[in-house]
């Protein structure tokens, strides 16, 4: 069984609990949701809410149904959200993915969307993530291995927005052993992902191999790595501007003779922005640097463009350049 003894119910609030400095000082929208999967993180972060917002605090538990052992951890997250006296919603997520595509990704993309509609239908007004710090240097390390540009070193924002909702991760500076050491000091019950210690996966690869090495050189890297994203994300911020700018002057949609006249990393800058922002696309560098080719050779009117870009095309309209989504 997954899941380690069911909850036991009424038991006082423990004192101590690491998550509680981390919201000490959040002003947030009340009422709220905090991601529940019942693993140690979400589950200090659900106690940590429910105290520090009586009353105003429920919990999202999101059933991928992707292992056997998720029967096993929604009826954990019942008994626990029972015994604490919180609200609970379930959403079961059934995420396909395309040829081509991540399904980790797509899993993650449609468990937000699972978030935000729950609490929207609720009429909460913000959501409560728990990842930590381990979280966010797997998140960067992950990025750097793949080659990621400047949003994918920035990691993972403390607040965003999504399908309208506001999300928070309020424990992004918090280590995990430190979670875990509270809970296991306290004896609380916590359900455990069997895959987490699955090193096929290279998150975990990071996690168990990569992450103890760091330690033993580096024992701050936690702080640095994260100071490093904060400069990545305000980077990023800079270059989100820019691109807002170009495709304002544009009119709002790629002009090929404005993109001619603009440097070619700032073409590419407004094109993933474009494409992000209003189509919800993410091209790879080898998509973009073809489409950057080809406006730079779209000289002629009968110079036709057509790429392949996430689930449809990005392709030449008289003089603008338009997203077609694929109809197959």
């Amino acid at each position: 069984m997954a899941a380690s003894r069911t909850p036991r119910p009424n038991r006082p609030e423990p004192e101590g609990n690491p998550a509680e400095a981390a919201l000490a000082g959040l002003q947030l929208p009340l009422p709220l949701a905090v991601a529940y999967s019942g693993g140690a993180d979400s589950t200090v972060l659900l106690l940590a809410a429910a105290r520090r917002w009586p009353g105003q605090v429920q919990a999202i538990h999101v059933h991928h149904g992707l292992q056997e052992a998720a029967d096993g951890f929604e009826a954990h997250c019942r008994a626990a959200c029972e015994a604490l006296g919180v609200a609970l919603q379930v959403r079961r997520v059934h995420a396909r993915h395309a040829a081509g595509e991540s399904p980790e990704e797509v899993a993650r993309v449609a468990r937000y969307q699972a978030l935000a509609r729950a609490a929207r239908d609720a009429g909460l007004q913000a959501v409560l993530l728990g990842q930590h710090a381990d979280d966010q240097v797997e998140t960067l390390l992950l990025a750097l291995s793949r080659g990621a540009g400047l949003p994918g070193l920035a990691a993972m924002p403390p607040v965003f927005q999504r399908e309208g909702m506001l999300f928070v991760r309020p424990l992004l500076a918090l280590p995990a052993q430190a979670i875990r050491d509270w809970v296991r000091e306290q004896g609380i019950p916590v359900v455990e992902d069997p895959t987490n210690a699955d090193t096929a996966f290279t998150r975990n690869r990071i996690r168990h191999v990569l992450l103890p090495a760091l330690e033993q050189s580096f024992p701050r890297y936690r702080e640095t790595f994260a100071r490093s994203s904060r400069h990545a994300a305000q980077a990023q911020e800079l270059l989100e501007t820019v691109a807002q700018e170009d495709l304002a002057r544009m009119g709002g949609t790629p002009a090929l003779a404005a993109l001619q006249a603009l440097p070619r990393a700032r073409q590419a800058n407004v094109l993933r922005h474009w494409l992000r922002t209003a189509h919800a696309a993410s091209a790879s560098a080898a998509q973009l640097e073809e489409l950057l080719d080809q406006v730079t050779d779209c000289t002629t009117r009968g110079h036709r463009i057509r790429i392949k870009v996430g689930r449809g095309f990005v392709q030449r309209q008289g003089e603008r350049l338009v997203f077609a989504a694929d109809e197959a």
